[in-house]
């Protein structure tokens, strides 16, 4: 098991991070992270409570952006590789449910797993 993000708050204003992820390291972790938990986030693999983990995350997102001494640059980029993950992931996507066999469901944020027979 891999601690990808534990955001802990233990007081009113005392909020502590921590990873298993050396990105110094091992940069290339960064770009395997996203591809996971995207797919991890579009299909039923979701645990149900999107809905409040995916606040926090766009909170989090919030917060660096707010301190951020290079605002709009940060956004240019997080608008240019979301984009470009998004298209590769939809592609991919698109090739699973092309071959015989193989059937890839997607849940948005807010829709329940079905329920297992």
């Amino acid at each position: 098991m891999k601690k990808i993000l534990e955001i802990i708050q233990y007081g009113e204003h005392d909020i502590r991070f921590n990873t298993d992820i050396d990105v110094l390291k091992r940069p290339q972790e960064v770009e395997a992270i996203i591809s996971k938990t995207m797919f991890a986030m579009a299909t039923k693999l979701w645990g149900g409570n999107e809905q409040s983990v995916i606040a926090m995350i766009r909170a989090m997102a919030i917060a660096d952006l707010a301190i951020s001494t290079k605002r709009d640059a940060m956004i240019k980029e997080l608008d240019e590789s979301s984009k470009a993950m998004g298209k590769a992931f939809m592609e991919t996507m698109k090739a699973l449910n092309g071959k015989g066999g193989v059937s890839v469901q997607m849940f948005g944020p807010g829709i329940p797993r079905p329920k297992k027979s």
